[in-house]
C-alpha cells in the first residue's frame, strides 16, 4: 500500500543543541522552499526527558497519524524512535543515540548549551532514570526508518548504531563526524524518504 504523503513534519534536536543546529535549520529551510504546505515543528526541547517527552506528545496530539513523520539527530535520534513507536509513523534518524542513559550519567551536572553557551541548566540524575523507562516504552512498530550514521562519529559508535537500527534503510558514511556535518549531501534523500506533501 503507498505511503500517503507526509503533511506534518517533527524535527528533534540533540543534547545540548536547539532548533538553531545546523541541521534543524538546513532542514526547515528545505522544507520551506520545496513544500511549503507542510505543517513544520522543532520545538526547544527541556532538559528532562519526561518533560520533552510530554511536550512533544503534546504538540503532536492532533496530527493525523498517516500524514506525519520524524527526524531526530544525536539524543534527538533516541526521542525520534520513541515518537516513531508510540504513533507507527516513519522516521529519519541522524547518528541516533542508543543508550542515552549510559551515555549521558556521565554529565550530571551543570551544562551549557551548544548554541548559547551564556545559558545553563542542570542535567539531574533521575533524567537518566527517564530516559532508560524510556528506552522500553512504545505500542506501536514504527514506520519506514532512514538511519544517517558517520562512521566517523567521535561521540558514539557507528556499529552500535547500525546494529540498533539493522532493520532500516542505511545510509552509512565513511569518516564524517557526529555532527554530521554532510547533511546537506544527503538532505534530497532525505526529503525524498519523507514523501512530503
Amino acid at each position: 500500500m503507498p505511503r500517503q504523503p507526509t503533511t506534518h513534519l517533527l524535527y528533534l534536536h540533540g543534547f545540548r543543541s536547539s532548533p538553531r543546529s545546523a541541521k534543524a535549520q538546513q532542514m526547515a529551510i528545505a522544507v520551506q522552499a520545496q513544500h511549503p504546505q507542510v505543517h513544520w515543528w522543532c520545538p526547544q526541547l527541556p532538559p528532562s526527558p519526561r518533560a520533552a517527552a510530554h511536550m512533544v506528545s503534546e504538540g503532536i496530539a492532533d496530527w493525523p497519524r498517516t500524514g506525519m513523520a520524524v527526524v531526530g539527530s544525536s539524543l534527538g535520534g533516541f526521542y525520534a524512535s520513541w515518537v516513531a513507536r508510540q504513533t507507527g509513523c516513519p522516521s529519519v534518524l541522524i547518528n541516533p543515540a542508543v543508550d542515552p542513559a549510559r551515555d549521558l550519567a556521565r554529565y550530571i551536572g551543570e551544562q551549557t548549551f551548544w548554541h548559547e553557551p551564556e545559558a545553563r541548566f542542570f542535567f539531574e540524575p533521575r533524567f537518566v532514570d527517564e530516559l532508560r523507562s524510556m528506552a522500553a516504552e512504545g505500542r506501536c512498530p514504527p514506520g519506514p526508518e532512514l538511519a544517517l550514521i558517520a562512521k566517523g562519529d567521535e561521540l558514539l559508535d557507528w556499529r552500535e548504531m547500525t546494529a540498533r537500527y539493522a532493520q532500516a534503510r542505511l545510509c552509512l558514511l565513511e569518516g564524517g563526524d557526529h555532527a554530521f556535518s554532510d547533511f546537506p549531501q544527503h538532505l534530497p534523500e532525505v526529503l525524498a524518504f519523507l514523501h512530503l506533501a
